[in-house]
């Protein structure tokens, strides 16, 4: 399935209802005894239906808090302190813990990184999958089960009739994460948040979870956020991506143009920083320096001490995430202004 893409910016006049995730200007906090803490700020992005948007960057980048931010999952005392989150047309960032419970399932669906942590010990497959089946729709328990066994063969579980008498301890972890992938397609959600699903995983299961991600997404039309440290996972499965660095959006666009044609000077050492097939060199590349701390983030580009390239107005003004090309880029660099 073919989709347009589609700016990760206010200034797009896609419906948001068409949209299977709009996030806008999202800033979340946590406050402390010595003051509040920033750990995402005025992120922007959008998910249309059968596409998966990759989220990509170092660990500490505001990745999975964005996640857990659109899912309603952040732990107190964090919370969204500006911006806003639509699921299906549908603002859900100002809606009650009652309600997000709702609509957990129904509307978004999630699959983390461990799926033990995901999956109870003490039931069967198919018992959580039946009832999380049963929780969000009118179906009898035959009709549950009936979806149970459809959705176990859907994400290529063999044996399905016999895997739905077993318990967690009883598949392999790239079972586990198949049967959690099924969990989160449940319901029929019309977004799923993936946070790291493959991290845990061997790399021949990583590729095959991956290419189920892709498969899943082109026949139900579901939309992915792909949260990931891997550009690898990124380059197989995502139709965009959004890099993060320091808790904003730095750079956004087309997965092909954003790998061969990086705009921003993090994305660029990114890539450099990755192995080639095809050269030998005796050292590989790095991006000197480390990603600051919430209580320490410097003025301005918050990429600007690390940056081989950042001037004097790196230093003092914030760029914003504007149209360069084919991607989005927040760089001064890149946007024809003095540095």
């Amino acid at each position: 399935m073919m989709v347009q893409p589609i700016p990760p910016s206010t200034d797009t006049d896609t419906d948001t209802a068409a949209l299977a995730l709009d996030v806008q200007g999202l800033s979340v906090e946590f406050p402390t005894r010595r003051g509040t803490l920033t750990a995402i700020e005025d992120v922007s992005m959008q998910i249309a239906p059968g596409e998966i948007l990759g989220v990509v960057g170092e660990s500490g980048a505001g990745k999975s808090i964005t996640g857990l931010a659109v899912l309603g999952l952040l732990e107190a005392p964090g919370r969204i302190a500006a911006g806003s989150v639509y699921v299906g047309g549908r603002r859900v960032d100002q809606l009650s813990e009652a309600e997000l419970t709702k609509i957990r399932g129904r509307e978004m669906g999630a699959i983390f990184q461990d799926p033990l942590t995901a999956l109870n010990p003490l039931f069967t497959v198919g018992k959580q999958l039946v009832e999380t089946i049963r929780l969000h729709s009118d179906m009898q328990r035959k009709e549950a089960q009936d979806r149970a066994l459809e959705l176990l063969r859907s994400v290529g579980i063999p044996a399905p009739e016999e895997r739905l008498r077993q318990y967690p301890h009883q598949f392999s972890g790239g079972m586990r994460q198949r049967v959690v992938i099924a969990l989160a397609l449940a319901a029929g959600p019309r977004l799923i948040i993936a946070d790291e699903p493959t991290t845990a995983l061997d790399v021949s299961i990583q590729a095959q979870i991956t290419a189920l991600l892709r498969k899943l997404c082109d026949e139900t039309g579901v939309g992915i956020m792909l949260v990931t440290h891997d550009m690898g996972v990124i380059a197989e499965t995502a139709d965009r991506v959004c890099v993060m660095y320091s808790g904003r959006v730095v750079e956004s666009g087309p997965v092909a143009d954003v790998i061969h044609a990086p705009e921003h000077p993090y994305t660029k050492g990114l890539m450099a920083a990755i192995p080639s097939l095809h050269d030998r060199v005796e050292t590989l590349s790095q991006i000197d320096g480390s990603m600051p701390r919430l209580n320490a983030r410097p003025s301005g580009c918050s990429f600007h001490p690390r940056c081989p390239h950042a001037g004097p107005k790196c230093s003092i003004a914030t760029p914003p995430l504007r149209k360069v090309d084919t991607t989005y880029a927040a760089c001064w660099l890149q946007q024809g202004g003095t540095r």
